[in-house]
């Protein structure tokens, strides 16, 4: 008797773990890939939004710096040690986002040529990684509410496309 006992627990402990693995399986695939498909395109439409907003950004600064006073006339330009710290914030930030451009651009790629849309679970963590160090180039930089705003909107898109892969969204 305590030998049926101990047989049928080890039983129902397995057709538990079973049924949570099909559970989570079957919740993925009842995710239609036109769906998927839709996540990825507001991704990429929220990187080139982000990406024209940089280059704007970038265009306006150097038309400022060539506008400036030169020398030592009425306004006094910014130090060699700011004007470094700002191109390596630029920098971080662009990089950050080239590489975010690359992961998306290299999941469309992969999607596009697969019939199960859960292979490319893979690429979709590269673009949420990707996307984190955007999350902390805006952190620690002073970029305004302009790309606060965008990057809201592209962060929202990365965490919707996330959810269905099961991968861990972005935080604020």
């Amino acid at each position: 008797m305590f030998r049926s006992r101990v047989f049928l627990l080890r039983v129902l402990a397995v057709s538990g773990v079973v049924a949570l693995s099909m559970s989570t399986t079957s919740a993925q695939v009842a995710v239609p890939k036109p769906r998927i498909a839709n996540l990825i395109v507001k991704v990429e439409n929220g990187v080139d939004e982000f990406r024209k907003y940089a280059d704007k950004r970038e265009d306006r600064a150097k038309d400022t710096a060539e506008k400036a006073p030169k020398g030592g006339q009425a306004r006094r330009g910014a130090t060699e040690s700011q004007k470094e710290r700002a191109k390596s914030t630029k920098d971080e930030l662009d990089d950050a986002l080239g590489e975010l451009n690359r992961s998306t651009n290299r999941l469309r790629r992969k999607f596009d040529a697969t019939d199960a849309w859960i292979e490319t679970k893979v690429e979709v963590e590269r673009v949420v990684d990707d996307a984190r160090k955007i999350n902390q180039a805006l952190a620690r930089g002073k970029y305004g509410s302009e790309a606060d705003r965008l990057w809201a909107v592209l962060r929202s898109a990365i965490n919707d496309l996330a959810v269905p892969y099961g991968v861990a969204r972005l935080g604020v």
